[in-house]
């Protein structure tokens, strides 16, 4: 039951049809992954991290609601839509399921984080035209890379595939994410502290809802520690 499991459509039956990655993807994507595996090293999220996670951004929230009439997620195979149209889609379907307003909030903001390409650079991956830090299914590095990621066949283009330097159950917290949106719009949260009302579920959903090898594929599960199986539903 996470935010991805309804971000596409309220209609199960057309959600299975999403996210096919085949030889026939657009070569845009197989290039957004592509670079993602090259750039995403450990000394890059790392880099990310230290420019990205401080700072603010000020602006009302929907002035950055607005913004994402003006984004549109390369690595998306199925829809060329504004990223607006997706949010309103996806909270619409946790409505649609019953489910906690604040999950409703949080799937319509979940994507939010792509706002950094106001603030973002070509080299870093971080603006409109280059998206390897702000989209695509993210992955840890830091452990050997899983062949159940999107386009595997990119895996060793990385320099750090085959790292392996956590301890068993560590925490996907403690962890090195492939840096991108979702990483990005939790910090903004975390920062805001007690103005935030989002529940830590919320937040944990927003800042992991992109590790797809995890929450799709069961991978990681000798990284994951308790709070992680506990958050997992969302």
């Amino acid at each position: 039951m996470s935010v991805r499991s309804h971000e596409a459509s309220d209609d199960d039956c057309e959600a299975k049809k999403l996210r096919v990655y085949t030889n026939d993807t657009s070569e845009n994507v197989k290039n957004l992954y592509k670079t993602m595996r090259e750039k995403q090293t450990y000394e890059h999220i790392i880099n990310m991290a230290k420019k990205y996670n401080k700072g603010e951004i000020l602006m009302k929230p929907w002035d950055a609601v607005e913004l994402m009439e003006k984004f549109v997620d390369v690595s998306d195979p199925d829809v060329e839509l504004p990223q607006i149209v997706h949010m309103l889609q996806t909270a619409q379907s946790i409505r649609n399921a019953g489910l906690p307003d604040w999950f409703q909030l949080v799937g319509f903001i979940h994507d939010l984080g792509k706002m950094i390409f106001i603030r973002g650079c070509d080299e870093d991956g971080t603006s409109m035209k280059e998206q390897f830090s702000i989209v695509g299914d993210t992955f840890i590095v830091g452990t050997p890379f899983s062949n159940k990621m999107i386009f595997s066949e990119f895996n060793s283009l990385n320099p750090d595939y085959q790292m392996n330097i956590y301890e068993k159950n560590i925490g996907l917290s403690n962890c090195a994410v492939a840096y991108g949106h979702d990483e990005f719009l939790y910090q903004v949260l975390l920062r805001a502290g007690s103005k935030c009302s989002i529940p830590e579920e919320g937040l944990y959903a927003i800042r992991f809802h992109s590790l797809y090898p995890w929450h799709r594929e069961n991978e990681y599960k000798e990284l994951e520690n308790d709070y992680d199986m506990k958050m997992k539903f969302w």
